[in-house]
Parts: C-alpha cells; structure tokens; sequence
C-alpha cells in the first residue's frame, strides 16, 4: 500500500523533533540546569504541546545523556561529568576527523568562503564575549566539512555527542581559549585549499579533542 501523500505521521513528527531540540537547547545553554527536575506536564505547558512529545524528546535526550531518568522519580538534567564529556570529545574528534578526511578532496571555492565568513562571524563573537553567537558560528563552521561528507552516520553520531561537548563549553566558556580556535579554523581553511585532505583531518582532530574537559576550580 502507498504511503498517503496527506500522512499525519509527517507533521507530528517535525513537532517530536521540533521539542526534541528545544529541550536539548535549553539545556545546552543552560536555561534548563544541572540537577533541575524535568516534569513533563510542566514542560508541555512551556511549549505548548501535549506531554506525548516531551516524553519522546525526553527519553531521546536520555539516550545522549543530556537527562537521567530514574525510575519512580522525576526525570532530572543530568549533572556535567568529566567521564561523559571526555567521552563526547573523544567521539565528536574522531567524526571531524573523518569528515576532513573524506570532504576536502570535493570542497568548493563557495563552501571555503563559508567557512571563511564563519571564522570571522567567531572572531568577532570571542571578541564581544558573545558565547552563544561562538557557538553557533563554530558549528557553520565545521557544518561545512560535515556536510561535505554525506555520511548521514557521521551526522547522526555528532547530534547525538556534540551537545554534550557544547553544554560543558558554554558552561565554562571564559576559561577556553577562544581565539586559539579562531588561529586553528584559519589554518584548517589552509589546508581544506591545499586539498591537503590528511592534514586537515588531523587538524581538525586536535582542535576538537583540545576541549577541557575539567570545570574550572572556584576561587
């Protein structure tokens, strides 16, 4: 049987996904904070949605390890711990890695400017102290590479890690040093010219398991 061009699986499933990434969002940057309980009534309300998708959304983020579910409780953000983000670092380098690898012998002259104009949206970010604005031009930053890849895996692998890696950077995002990464996105477009597909793939590799993975100590 054909599946009906009229499905009403396609609309509840951008909003599954729609609450998916708010939720993950708003934990990332630390709206939603470590330890807090996650209810979903209260959190269908916020968003306007039945709590049907904020129980997919949740048990997604779960699967992350962005929540921790326990059973007969409340469902909880989890708290930033050095293993799990040690873990993230090491699986998100290793898939930019990749990307590098397979992508810079196909880039064209448009994808280096974008990754150009990134790296300068980033500088411009670090310099203002803008945190989410980094981040964000980061991620169109090495989008580009990934994109370039077509690997639908390597691209299901990095949503699934790179948020943790994020919430940890935004957490501590004045301890990093940011324009060390501006230095090393501009040598990266270097060799994504040179079409030197090795070196940019160990470059890449570096400058993503380069991330600290220890809080900062209080004063």
């Amino acid at each position: 049987m054909p599946i009906p061009s009229s499905s009403p699986l396609k609309g509840r499933t951008l909003l599954r996904d729609d609450v998916y990434r708010q939720l993950r969002e708003a934990i990332v940057d630390g709206t939603l904070a470590p330890g807090e309980s996650l209810r979903d009534g209260e959190i269908a309300e916020w968003l306007g949605v039945s709590r049907t998708p904020v129980r997919e959304a949740l048990l997604r983020l779960a699967e992350s390890g962005l929540v921790v579910a326990r059973p007969g409780r409340s469902t909880v953000v989890a708290i930033v711990e050095e293993d799990a983000v040690r873990s993230a670092r090491d699986v998100v380098a290793a898939m930019h890695e990749l990307a590098a690898r397979v992508a810079v012998p196909v880039l064209t002259e448009e994808e280096l400017d974008t990754m150009r104009a990134a790296n300068a949206r980033f500088t411009a970010a670090i310099e203002a102290g803008d945190a989410h604005a980094a981040v964000t031009a980061d991620d169109e930053f090495h989008d580009v590479l990934v994109r370039a890849a077509r690997n639908s895996a390597l691209v299901g692998v990095l949503e699934q890690y790179t948020p943790v890696l994020r919430r940890a950077e935004a957490l501590r995002f004045l301890s990093v040093d940011r324009f060390a990464a501006a230095d090393r996105h501009a040598q990266l477009v270097e060799l994504c010219s040179a079409r030197d597909a090795e070196g940019a793939a160990q470059l890449a590799f570096r400058t993503w398991h380069s991330l600290p993975v220890i809080e900062p100590a209080a004063d």
